[in-house]
């Protein structure tokens, strides 16, 4: 399955309570209720969430938030395959991350998987979206 997560560093004037708060209201006026269902995309097409994939890129898209990032072939084969990928936005500070340096596997599994972040998440399949 596809991933993408978006996550705060916590680094803003509030600290990581601020940053949080402010991911609920992000979540909520989304249409992401935090800790689930997972929202499919596909059936909710005035879902403010978008995948866009070209080359060896991701860009999602959503109310003050658009991300970017490269994703290896195997992403892009699997995304081709399903037609779409999983897309979690938690509201939990991920301090350790660094914007533009690549996470070490087991640190994204350890924290994406941790039962903390997933309740404090987002969930949804977004439908990949080309230019093309």
């Amino acid at each position: 399955m596809p991933f993408l997560l978006a996550y705060s560093l916590g680094d803003t004037e509030g600290g990581p309570e601020a940053t949080a708060e402010a991911m609920r209201v992000l979540l909520r006026d989304t249409g992401l209720p935090v800790g689930g269902p997972v929202v499919d995309g596909s059936r909710n097409p005035s879902l403010p969430v978008s995948l866009l994939v070209e080359t060896d890129q991701a860009v999602v898209s959503m109310p003050h938030l658009h991300a970017q990032c490269v994703v290896p072939p195997e992403w892009l084969a699997a995304v081709k395959q399903r037609g779409h990928a999983y897309f979690m936005v938690t509201t939990r500070a991920w301090p350790d991350a660094r914007p533009g340096e690549p996470v070490d596997e087991k640190r994204l599994a350890e924290f994406a998987g941790d039962e903390e972040t997933l309740l404090n998440s987002g969930h949804c399949l977004l439908p990949a979206r080309s230019l093309r």
